[in-house]
């Protein structure tokens, strides 16, 4: 998100009164994100599962969005952009939004609807968690991972980049999420998915690739809330960033599709729609500091990048990320975060200071996150594994087991 505008500390100094279209355009852009999982990444995800489990996997992403949406509100949003306390976290002044009133203003928008739009942020970065533990996680262990994680890890994480933090004071830049985000969500995936253990058989074929399918394109949509929103404007900056995920998407769809035809002999469905999921997330920390062309490089770099990974690489991990949320979310996060620092420039965005070390800054940043993520994502689950354990006994049919129903009762039967 523009650095200028997110850093909470300062945004009186810029702006004091309510602008109506930019107002006017978050509303729909809070929309736009909670499209992406209500029901795209939902979708998306259960079009990917098996069928016996479609249910639970749709519930995992759907109610994670509802509990980053009350723990936000609660603590969240408080230690994501409170008062700065050593540079690490925000204080407790605004939890529960003690502070804010129906008058407060975010920059040019009431201050309630900027708390809605972060939340919906939090609710995608968790939802994407889940990809990597369906088919053999407790949903009650789910639940608690779900408030914990918000608070713990992607609240701090926030605050560090878009809430006045030690990043921030770096220099860092991501605009909607390539680190904060994705690189984020993506490391906790993975281990997560090494804590749980594999599947009993995680070589299981997408049981519907058009629910995928349409889960992608709702994910594609929505994403334009996620990344031209973030300039909490409707102005310039918002327009090129729109322009820019539209390409990131395009080109990362074309940097999947094209090694996989030359190396697979055939273009699939599953690696296009990967691919351009992959460039949606490579272009999100860049998408309102670089020029459309730019976009295309990144987006096209990201995804070709991670198809090699999930090709070749993922498997020397032995760890079953059941879809790929590492590969795709937490390859091309980290690299899209690394390019900003390449391609980003002023002549886009003069509100950014692109410093001469900015690339180095960009890595330092993804480094930082990386690693808290991982130890404290290791943490919540050691300790939700010690008190409630983590593994679902029935894996072969979870809707079922956990909660009671079938994705398809055809004719009747389950």
């Amino acid at each position: 998100m523009r650095l200028v505008i997110i850093l909470s500390g300062f945004l009186p100094a810029f702006a004091s009164e309510l602008d109506k279209a930019d107002t006017a355009w978050i509303l729909v852009s809070n929309a736009l994100v909670t499209l992406m999982v209500i029901p795209g990444l939902a979708l998306f995800y259960a079009g990917l599962s098996r069928s016996k489990s479609a249910v639970n996997t749709l519930s995992m992403s759907i109610v994670g969005f509802a509990i980053a949406s009350v723990a936000w509100l609660i603590l969240g949003h408080s230690l994501a952009f409170g008062k700065d306390f050593l540079g690490f976290v925000g204080g407790l002044d605004k939890a529960l939004l003690s502070s804010v009133s129906i008058n407060s203003l975010q920059g040019t928008i009431p201050e309630y609807l900027f708390v809605s739009f972060q939340a919906a942020f939090a609710g995608v970065s968790l939802a994407l968690i889940s990809g990597a533990l369906i088919e053999r996680l407790k949903f009650s262990a789910w639940l608690v991972f779900s408030l914990l994680w918000v608070l713990l890890v992607y609240a701090p994480i926030a605050h560090w980049v878009w809430g006045g933090g030690f990043l921030a004071k770096d220099g860092a830049l991501d605009f909607a999420g390539g680190a904060v985000v994705h690189l984020n969500a993506g490391v906790s995936a993975l281990v997560g998915a090494l804590i749980l253990g594999a599947r009993k058989e995680s070589s299981i074929l997408p049981h519907s690739l058009p629910l995928t399918a349409v889960g992608t394109g709702l994910l594609w949509v929505g994403w334009f809330g996620f990344n031209a929103g973030s300039a909490l404007s409707s102005g310039a900056i918002a327009s090129i960033a729109l322009l820019n995920t539209n390409l990131g998407a395009s080109a990362g769809l074309l940097g999947w599709m094209l090694p996989e035809w030359v190396i697979r002999k055939k273009p699939t469905l599953l690696g296009m729609m990967s691919g351009a999921v992959a460039g949606l997330v490579g272009i999100t920390p860049a998408a309102g500091f670089v020029m459309p062309a730019d976009a295309i490089i990144i987006g096209f770099i990201s995804s070709a990048i991670s198809f090699f990974f999930v090709t070749y690489l993922k498997h020397r991990l032995y760890v079953d990320d059941a879809l790929d949320v590492f590969g795709i979310h937490g390859i091309s996060g980290l690299i899209g975060a690394i390019l900003t620092g390449i391609f980003a420039t002023k002549s886009v965005n003069d509100s950014i200071n692109v410093l001469p070390n900015q690339l180095f800054i960009q890595i330092k940043s993804c480094i930082a996150v990386a690693i808290y993520s991982a130890i404290m994502s290791a943490l919540i689950f050691l300790l939700i594994k010690a008190i409630f354990g983590l593994r679902s006994k029935e894996e072969q049919a979870l809707d079922i087991s956990l909660h009671g129903e079938s994705a398809y009762n055809i004719g009747g039967k389950t």
